[in-house]
């Protein structure tokens, strides 16, 4: 019982080793977002008149709103390590099924011509948020390495939305 009980403080010193890079990816993720959201409130009217933007500025959005739910997350204090993962493993799924849904349906509206470069896109997306689901796997499994998964999914999330929003906000307007 005391190994048991030993494992399981190690694995809360763990976790608390990471509070400083979720809350800082928490902080940038809210403050993005806003500032996301004000830039389309601003080319609102652009953005509606092609009709894969508004979901594109949807998805921007919702990968800086899984940042910071999964961040807080994990932040909340004395959970396990295999809860933190049951809880990123179910946002992941979630995510990923609602953002395939969004984006099959915009596909099939997409021009021919321009499905290419939207199927990129598609993966991109993917490529951010399935490192969410493996590390939720692996961390309900007990592994710790899953937050490095998590860290991995935070960062490509970032990246694609701050690349969709450089297409929303600036390149709709060359």
């Amino acid at each position: 019982m005391r190994s048991e009980q030993r494992e399981r403080a190690m694995h809360a010193v763990a976790i608390g080793d990471w509070a400083v890079f979720f809350t800082a990816q928490l902080g940038a993720a809210a403050t993005l977002g806003g500032l996301v959201f004000v830039g389309l409130s601003i080319n609102l009217t652009k953005i509606l008149s092609f009709p894969a933007l508004p979901n594109r500025a949807l998805l921007a959005l919702g990968v800086l709103l899984g940042i910071l739910l999964v961040s807080s997350l994990i932040l909340i204090p004395g959970q396990s390590t295999e809860l933190i993962g049951l809880e990123i493993l179910v946002a992941g799924l979630i995510a990923t099924a609602a953002t395939a849904s969004i984006e099959v349906r915009t596909l099939r509206g997409t021009p021919l011509q321009n499905r290419g470069k939207y199927i990129g896109n598609m993966i991109f997306l993917g490529s951010a948020l399935l490192p969410y689901v493996v590390g939720g796997a692996l961390m309900l499994a007990g592994s710790l390495a899953g937050l490095y998964w998590v860290a991995a999914a935070v960062i490509v999330s970032f990246i694609k939305a701050i690349s969709d929003a450089w297409v929303l906000l600036v390149e709709i307007n060359r």
